[in-house]
């Protein structure tokens, strides 16, 4: 076989045992080794959100449309075999033009390449057959990615999480308010997606790291390069603890429509997006367009009326109808959830004249050292509370009497944890 040439015309994927070889490994448990390798390739040959690409995957599954691909098949061809159904029909004109932007791509030396690459760095490949794919991805119906490379935890991907964008050129202000709203959003157990560029997404991924919540960090390039250069640690960082992700193949150089493309990826992997900071002219208002138009609920942090680096959110709550965000509590609004999960319970209780008191400082550091969701082990709960076992112990039980807290069983091994006792 000339491995410089296009891959082989009406070949099947499965026959091409080095193919399947390197991407055996990247597939995990989740087996689908013919359609694993078929979104690679198409990955490679169309760019991020060609809905004619994705319209015909959908019409005839990803492996016959490869075949057709890889054949001498005109557009003419592929439209006589399109089975009957409710689509938008696709019109010859338009799938030869795409064929002749295809096939030029088409190479199994580059796709071997893509693979060898993606399993030295240890990533996964994420399609949409997989049970982790995450699902709120097909609202962008044509335009959803062949499949995602992945740096990190792709479950995380699932997660519920909020989209922190804004200006790369953020000011003082900018940073304070971004950092402020993501460690509340991170407290309330949300996840933070966001581009890994300078500015806000640069903070919000910082904050994240710093409480050690999960954070995505959503490429416009390959996931294994980072840009810009100088995020290097960064990227890195949030591979190790959540995920980096990009539906490129590895070393694919970011370009402006990439980077246009990408915010629809943002957008769609989140509850809601909030925009902290941006100018009238920000790439970041391309982002919240793409929300808008998946009903994703949108939120715009207002700056002094003097800031050109605010006008963007006073445009998006003056003319697209985004929420007006100043603290958590609206925050959690927009996110559908209410502000207990933020604030867990009120630390002040009402005696019986009425009068305020503070709880003894012993219970708010066990409550500050329970997860807001899930339990910890007792021991794990004494070491973040900083006292000894027998004094969490001690405390823990009063807590549960007062109604603060509670004893599960951890089902997997059979330990009791402690958990915050939720209002319904």
């Amino acid at each position: 076989m000339n491995n410089r040439s296009p891959i082989r015309e009406g070949s099947t994927l499965l026959n091409d045992l080095e193919l399947c070889n390197l991407i055996e490994p990247l597939s995990g448990d989740q087996g689908n080794i013919a359609v694993r390798l078929a979104r690679s390739i198409w990955s490679r040959v169309s760019e991020p959100g060609d809905a004619l690409a994705g319209s015909l995957i959908a019409t005839l599954g990803v492996l016959p449309a490869l075949d057709f691909l890889m054949s001498s098949s005109s557009g003419h061809d592929i439209v006589q075999n399109l089975p009957s159904c409710d689509r938008e029909p696709l019109q010859p004109s338009q799938l030869t033009s795409a064929l002749q932007r295809w096939r030029p791509r088409l190479d199994r030396v580059a796709t071997m390449d893509d693979l060898r690459i993606a399993t030295t760095l240890g990533m996964r490949l994420l399609v949409p057959e997989d049970p982790d794919w995450p699902e709120a991805l097909n609202d962008l119906g044509a335009h959803t990615p062949h499949m995602l490379w992945v740096r990190g935890e792709p479950r995380l991907l699932s997660q519920p999480s909020l989209a922190v964008v804004g200006a790369r050129a953020c000011t003082g202000y900018g940073s304070q308010i971004t950092a402020e709203l993501t460690g509340d959003a991170c407290a309330a157990g949300f996840s933070v997606v966001s581009g890994a560029a300078y500015g806000v997404d640069a903070v919000a991924h910082r904050t994240a790291l710093a409480v050690e919540a999960p954070t995505i960090a959503v490429l416009a390039g390959g996931a294994d390069r980072p840009y810009p250069a100088s995020h290097d640690q960064l990227i890195s960082r949030i591979a190790e603890l959540g995920a980096v992700c990009s539906e490129l193949v590895p070393g694919t150089a970011p370009t402006r429509w990439r980077f246009l493309q990408r915010n629809r990826l943002i957008a769609a992997l989140s509850r809601a997006i909030l925009v902290t900071e941006a100018g009238t002219r920000s790439g970041t208002l391309n982002t919240a367009g793409h929300g808008a138009e998946i009903g994703r609920p949108l939120g715009a942090v207002p700056g002094p009326i003097t800031s050109a680096a605010s006008a963007g959110c006073h445009r998006l709550i003056r003319e697209y109808g985004a929420s007006l965000i100043t603290n958590g509590t609206e925050l959690l609004d927009l996110l559908g959830t209410n502000s207990d999960a933020l604030f867990g319970r009120d630390l002040l209780e009402i005696d019986s004249d009425g009068e305020f008191n503070r709880q003894p400082s012993v219970h708010v550091r066990i409550l500050d050292a329970l997860p807001l969701r899930g339990g910890r082990e007792l021991s794990k709960v004494a070491k973040h509370a900083g006292i000894t076992q027998q004094e969490a112990r001690e405390t823990l039980t009063e807590l549960e009497l007062l109604g603060h807290v509670e004893q599960r069983v951890n089902t997997s091994g059979g330990t009791v944890l402690w958990a915050l006792t939720r209002n319904e």
